[in-house]
């Protein structure tokens, strides 16, 4: 029996194939990343989200990857982002 592969992206934003589903999913287009189960995320499936969306292994990769955390379903996350991209200049 062939082990199921998954398509996640890595720290350099480009996708590869592992054994292990991804723990967080992402906005290709928006570059954010939050939850699986996010309540916004969910409801933009309908819209056309799914096409966009892409999943990492951690959210150290989802960082590395040039995402952000999102501010629905990461709140402390987000908020500890936005604080930093103030001080460093980058919002």
């Amino acid at each position: 029996m062939e082990d199921k592969q998954y398509r996640l992206i890595g720290p350099d934003g480009q996708e590869f194939l592992s054994t292990v589903p991804g723990t967080l999913g992402g906005n290709s287009r928006l570059k954010i990343y939050g939850k699986l189960d996010c309540r916004s995320a969910i409801g933009s499936l309908p819209t056309g989200y799914a096409k966009r969306r892409v999943f990492f292994a951690d959210e150290a990769t989802a960082r590395a990857a040039g995402y952000r955390p999102c501010g629905t379903c990461m709140r402390d996350e987000y908020g500890a982002w936005v604080e930093e991209s103030l001080r460093t200049g980058r919002l």
